[in-house]
């Protein structure tokens, strides 16, 4: 049976969760009869290497024994192995340029890269991710600035927390004044932000009244693609037909942008898609919305006024909404984004093993036998050749 490896994440800035935590590690080796596990050390990891050698698991800095190798982010091009199998969000499949040379790497090195987010359910859902801790954050994150701007409450930051749990707790007695907040979005980020509203006791209501009414207590409404969407000609929705022709149809969000404090944009965005609204709208004197935690977080994407990631530590910047130039946050005229690409790292136990428990439930076990058609779908490269479900990068992968 191939041996798994544990790399050390070596991406800037540092991510420190894990593909698997100990536990898992040894349940692993437990119950899969030839499975063998071997973690490479790491100081920045959320498990210390000390955790792992105590359930058992071997250490090592060398993992060239190993045959499938697990990480998170994207592999530093000095650090891939030629001939392995990579398990890691590559973020190459959208041909983002800032990653091509990545592609050129791993082919050249004639790798066999499965990625994470290509890993789908029939229906086109994502089988594994870090969505529901990525909407956890980004929405306690989003209200935490709306409070910064308006003054009203302080409700501190995630990672000063050791895990999910004590941070609810933080939420208990706390009164939120009557804002609205618009949620969109259907998959594990919508989940984790909705989390966040039903525990700061944040009420749904329907888009119509949404719409129209004023409220005297904090409320939300959740927008999904039947909300946000109309075919241009027909005026229906179809999910399906939509990511497949996404270009014949209209957004209809901006009337939602003179109604609305708070967004919390957790939607699926490609270039082909359609934008919530546009510049224009946010330059109009009846724009309503002060603070976006754009928990997706794509740079001048479903978004406009997102003009790249914060950081954990600074999460939050303004962008003047007549100049489209960033700005320090909560300053007059400007509006307030939060959009950090690595939010789960504020929760990165909880994170790791939420992921950790989809991988060996949905992924690990065909993987380590013969594979399946799911597995087969998400691979983009075999030994550095594109595969066929992925021809559509052959000029992004091109030398």
């Amino acid at each position: 049976m191939p041996v798994i490896g544990l790399i050390r994440e070596g991406k800037t800035p540092a991510d420190n969760r894990v593909a698997l935590i100990p536990s898992q590690c040894r349940w692993l080796a437990r119950n899969l009869p030839g499975c063998s596990i071997v973690v490479q050390r790491s100081a920045g990891r959320c498990f210390s290497d000390t955790e792992y050698e105590q359930a058992g698991i071997s250490l090592s800095d060398d993992l060239s024994n190993c045959d499938i190798l697990l990480g998170i982010k994207e592999v530093p091009v000095d650090m891939l192995m030629p001939g392995k199998t990579y398990l890691f969000f590559s973020h190459t499949k959208k041909k983002q340029p800032y990653n091509q040379a990545l592609m050129h790497a791993m082919m050249d090195k004639k790798i066999t890269l499965i990625d994470y987010e290509c890993l789908e359910h029939e229906d086109g859902q994502r089988i594994i991710g870090f969505g529901f801790f990525a909407g956890v954050v980004g929405a306690h994150n989003g209200v935490m600035a709306y409070g910064q701007r308006t003054g009203a409450f302080d409700i501190g930051r995630v990672f000063r927390h050791k895990d999910y749990r004590e941070l609810i707790h933080t939420y208990f007695g706390l009164k939120l004044p009557n804002v609205k907040i618009a949620v969109t979005g259907s998959g594990r980020v919508a989940h984790g932000i909705l989390d966040i509203m039903n525990l700061m006791d944040v009420q749904d209501v329907e888009p119509d009244d949404f719409l129209i009414k004023e409220f005297a207590y904090p409320v939300y409404v959740h927008l999904k693609g039947s909300n946000l969407y109309r075919h241009k000609k027909t005026g229906k929705y179809n999910r399906e037909h939509f990511h497949e022709h996404a270009d014949e149809y209209a957004c209809l969000f901006e009337k939602y942008c003179m109604q609305t404090d708070i967004l919390m944009n957790g939607i699926y965005w490609d270039t082909y898609m359609p934008r919530l609204f546009e510049w224009d709208t946010l330059r109009h004197p009846d724009f309503r919305i002060k603070t976006i935690a754009d928990i997706t977080d794509d740079k001048g994407g479903s978004v406009p006024c997102n003009l790249g990631d914060g950081t954990i530590e600074n999460p939050v910047y303004g962008v003047n909404k007549q100049t489209g130039s960033i700005t320090a946050p909560y300053m007059e005229g400007s509006i307030d984004v939060m959009a950090v690409g690595n939010l789960p790292n504020e929760l990165p136990r909880d994170a790791s093993r939420y992921f950790g428990e989809q991988l060996i439930k949905h992924v690990l076990g065909d993987l380590l036998q013969q594979g399946n058609n799911t597995i087969e779908k998400a691979t983009i490269l075999k030994h550095g050749q594109l595969t066929p479900h992925f021809d559509y990068l052959a000029a992004y992968a091109k030398h």
